[in-house]
C-alpha cells in the first residue's frame, strides 16, 4: 500500500509540475482580428523567442517561452507580426529581471486596431 501511495504521489507531482520552476513564461496569443496574421514572434531577447508562421482569425496558440538561456539583465517582452495589408506591428510590454520572468503567463490579444497584453503570475 505504501508503494502504491508513493507511486501516486510521484505521478501527481510529475503531471502538475510541467513548467513549474522553469525560468520562462507561457505565452498565449489570440488573433481576434478579421484577418490572418503572419510571421508572429514573441520574445524576451534576440535568442529567446517563439515563432509562429501564421495565426488564423479567432485562433489561439499557446506555448512556453523557455528563458533558461536568456541574456542576464532586465528587459521587456516583444511581440511582432505582419498584418494581411503588409503592415508590421511591434509592441513591447511586461518586465523581466535578471533574465528571469516575474510572471507565469501572458495573454496577447490582437484586434483589428490594437494589441492587448495581460500578465498573470503568482499571487503574493
Amino acid at each position: 500500500m505504501k508503494k502504491f501511495t508513493l507511486l501516486i504521489l510521484i505521478l501527481t507531482l510529475t503531471l502538475t509540475s510541467c513548467n513549474y520552476g522553469k525560468n520562462g513564461i507561457t505565452a498565449e496569443i489570440k488573433n481576434s482580428s478579421d484577418k490572418i496574421i503572419r510571421n508572429v514572434t514573441f520574445l524576451s531577447d534576440k535568442n529567446t523567442k517563439l515563432v509562429f508562421d501564421k495565426i488564423e482569425p479567432n485562433e489561439t496558440v499557446t506555448k512556453f517561452l523557455d528563458m533558461t538561456n536568456n541574456q542576464g539583465g532586465d528587459g521587456s517582452y516583444g511581440l511582432t507580426f505582419d498584418r494581411e495589408n503588409g503592415k508590421t506591428e511591434h509592441t513591447a510590454n511586461g518586465y523581466y529581471t535578471n533574465g528571469a520572468s516575474l510572471d507565469r503567463k501572458v495573454t496577447c490579444e490582437i484586434k483589428n486596431d490594437t494589441i492587448l497584453m495581460k500578465f498573470s503570475g503568482i499571487g503574493y
